[in-house]
């Protein structure tokens, strides 16, 4: 094989392993305890498979290898810098962040969420984030107070 056929490989693949960084929201970058945690453990992991990336022979299987945990590098690195640690709130008084909301819908169903940062945020399993509309609608209201989401209404029951 002819020297310009693998530095034509390695520059093909150079351009096909430079991912784009994963977007970051211009929000705050708002935390709970486990949000941080579960950062710092994404950022160990990202630096890990870099680690065993740069761990191959091929120079070009190692770019391949490395192009998205560099990416998840970059990204967990900004996430965990920008990350600003919120304590837990102190009163049920009012929807916080870190606030765990029940309220009713007006077609009688039921919700529980509990209010996180973006990265942290899951609704299958119970969090939403502070930016999102619902968050926004109950950041800083009580218990009983109604909210309009488009054409639905929605009741805080209980905030603990």
């Amino acid at each position: 094989m002819s020297v310009a056929f693998t530095k034509e490989d390695s520059a093909q693949t150079a351009s096909e392993t430079m991912l784009p960084d994963r977007p970051i929201s211009a929000a705050p970058n708002l935390v709970t305890q486990t949000g941080l945690s579960a950062l710092q453990a994404q950022l160990e992991q990202a630096r890990s498979a870099v680690d065993a990336a740069n761990g191959i022979e091929d120079v070009n299987e190692r770019r391949r290898q490395a192009a998205g945990p560099l990416r998840d590098l970059r990204y967990f690195s900004e996430r965990v810098r920008t990350a600003q640690l919120m304590p837990v709130p102190d009163t049920t008084a009012a929807v916080a962040f870190g606030s765990t909301i029940v309220f009713s819908r007006d077609d009688g169903r039921r919700q529980q969420y509990k209010i996180v940062g973006e990265d942290e945020a899951d609704p299958k399993t119970g969090s939403i984030s502070h930016v999102s509309p619902i968050a926004r609608l109950l950041l800083g209201r009580a218990v009983g107070d109604v909210v309009n989401l488009g054409d639905h209404e929605l009741e805080i029951i209980a905030i603990a």
